[in-house]
């Protein structure tokens, strides 16, 4: 027997399966979840932007040989070496952020800082507004080499290789005389610093700061 189309019956699962609309939209909540998944991707790639780019707002100034002393280690080296008393005078070349210059203040009477950049100068005073250390923070706006010397007891610099030369003789020829001075410079002008007689780097400035 010949059946015609209008007497075919589907199966019962499978009109059920056709006809549930819980079927049709079983793949909508992994849409969804997709679709939040996405928008929270590019939530959060627009906030690193953002962070990146509030992190680029202060940058350092290549022309003026700014480089920022950012490794804490190396910050408590520095100052651990000077080794500063609580009746210290401290003189800071170039504070930069003021990463040097809030544990130098934590540990000596008064921090004289001459930086030569405004955006510095701002960065500072705002790492110590509204502490203890304010009182105790003066900052003279200038080039380091031109500006006048207050005294002080102890000079702590993370110093521009532009004027790393000029700033060692005027520290040599400083008077009174202060007790030490702590000082990062590039490695190239360090070996200079460093060089013995009959040495390839063996120059004027190696006689000078060895006398």
């Amino acid at each position: 027997t010949t059946l015609t189309p209008s007497k075919v019956k589907m199966p019962k699962n499978k009109r059920q399966r056709r006809s549930d609309p819980s079927v049709a939209s079983s793949s909508a909540p992994y849409s969804l979840v997709g679709a939040r998944a996405a928008s929270q991707s590019s939530a959060n790639n627009n906030n690193v932007s953002k962070s990146a780019a509030s992190a680029n707002l202060i940058a350092p100034n290549t022309s003026l040989g700014q480089h920022f002393l950012k490794n804490p280690a190396v910050v408590t080296a520095i100052v651990a070496k000077a080794a500063i008393k609580p009746t210290d005078s401290v003189l800071e070349i170039g504070p930069g952020t003021g990463n040097m210059t809030v544990p130098l203040l934590q540990q000596s009477k008064h921090v004289v800082a001459i930086e030569y950049d405004a955006r510095m100068i701002r960065e500072v005073l705002k790492r110590v507004e509204g502490t203890s250390e304010e009182r105790k923070l003066k900052i003279i706006q200038g080039d380091a080499i031109k500006t006048r010397f207050p005294f002080f007891d102890v000079c702590v610099a993370n110093v521009p290789y532009q004027i790393s030369s000029a700033l060692v003789f005027k520290l040599l020829s400083h008077r009174p005389m202060f007790r030490c001075a702590v000082m990062m410079f590039q490695e190239e002008f360090a070996l200079r610093l460093t060089a013995r007689p009959g040495e390839a780097l063996y120059c004027r400035l190696s006689v000078n700061t060895q006398l």
